[in-house]
């Protein structure tokens, strides 16, 4: 049976990405590149680049709902860039992404509970 790039390999959080850009761009303003460099090196990726479309997409998307704002900063040397900051409501938003992630938890807990429980028996 292959299982190469199953979803349970866990390689990509897809839906992790706004909280992940949203506690990034928490601790300081960057820029669209940057952010993608900085997801590269959380635990949700591992290591891994995620993929910069993407990522530039849900921007966008967080954007037109009032979650971060951007602006071009053309004063330093070489090519504009477009800077991300989080606002007020992307602040809110993140609490509330706390809250749910730590259901997740919750219910991932219980549901790993009840696979071991499940395959044990199935091994014995």
């Amino acid at each position: 049976m292959e299982i190469k790039n199953c979803p349970c390999e866990g390689n990509y959080l897809d839906k992790m990405v706004q909280p992940a850009i949203l506690t990034i761009l928490a601790e300081t303003n960057l820029h669209g590149y940057k952010i993608v460099q900085k997801l590269a090196e959380t635990p949700m990726f591992g290591g891994y680049k995620p993929d910069p479309a993407g990522v530039y997409r849900s921007l966008k998307t967080m954007e037109k709902r009032g979650l971060v704002v951007s602006s071009w900063d053309i004063s330093r040397t070489g090519p504009a860039k477009r800077f991300y900051r989080i606002t007020e409501a992307g602040k809110e938003c993140l609490c509330r992404w706390i809250d749910t992630l730590e259901e997740y938890r919750r219910i991932i807990g219980l549901l790993l509970s009840e696979a071991k429980k499940v395959t044990v028996e199935d091994r014995t």
